[in-house]
């Protein structure tokens, strides 16, 4: 178990590896720093809102490859932001959140990118006999959560169980694709969708919580192809962990 924990960890890029020490460290001070209930001298405020920073990570599950192209190595996900609260009614536990966030997705596959001369993007499966490191697609996006929110919270009680569910729209900042043999090919991959979308859920209690994305157009744009004519219809599912953060 801890050699898997590792060997993910090994394959994070540097600034990966900042940001997800970063997540952890801040998750793991909330949960020994936050408190139940509201303390003796506190004041109570029945107009209270779960305003909430969040972090998560992911295992990303590329559906609907091409032919024969399989996942490999460990496609991840990391997302943070912040979501702003509107109860809905009096008792304040049901609700909606609308947020902004930033979001990391790196799906490792035998799918290969080459950009041609012309500034077109051919893609095939990896020939077996080929002798590679990884080969990964990537994908930086500003998102913008719509959730609505069930949750045993009190203006007086902190740690409570929660019921999240929405959706999500990711507007690419930049995408890439990247082969690693003895040398490295990366480019700015312009096919990869700009605007996504899916829906998502998650449940929990207090900080840690089980988290899962569906993205519900395709990861590639419209009409991308392998070199062989076969319609790139791929799209990602999201199975990890989220912390909210009062």
């Amino acid at each position: 178990m801890f050699g898997s924990v590792f060997y993910f960890y090994s394959i994070l890029s540097s600034m990966t590896k900042r940001l997800l020490t970063l997540l952890l460290l801040t998750a793991t001070g909330v949960i020994y720093s936050q408190s139940d209930t509201l303390g003796l001298g506190g004041v109570v405020d029945d107009k209270y809102f779960e305003d909430q920073f969040y972090y998560g990570l992911s295992y990303d599950v590329l559906l609907n490859p091409p032919t024969d192209v399989k996942q490999n190595n460990l496609s991840y996900g990391v997302q943070g932001g912040f979501i702003k609260d509107i109860p809905l009614n009096r008792r304040r536990n049901i609700g909606f959140g609308i947020g902004a966030g930033l979001a990391l997705n790196v799906i490792y596959s035998e799918l290969q990118a080459d950009l041609q001369s012309d500034g077109t993007v051919t893609y095939h499966k990896i020939d077996d006999d080929t002798d590679y490191r990884r080969n990964n697609m990537s994908s930086f996006l500003v998102e913008f959560p719509i959730e609505f929110r069930w949750r045993t919270s009190t203006a007086t009680r902190y740690q409570f169980w929660r019921i999240y569910g929405g959706v999500k729209l990711g507007y690419l900042l930049y995408g890439r694709s990247k082969f690693v043999t003895d040398q490295v090919v990366k480019f700015k991959n312009p096919d990869i969708e700009d605007l996504q979308y899916g829906v998502y859920f998650s449940f929990g209690y207090n900080t840690w919580n089980f988290y899962t994305y569906y993205q519900l157009n395709t990861l590639l744009k419209d009409g991308t192809q392998t070199v062989d004519g076969e319609a790139l219809n791929m799209r990602t599912l999201n199975v990890g962990l989220i912390f909210y953060i009062l």
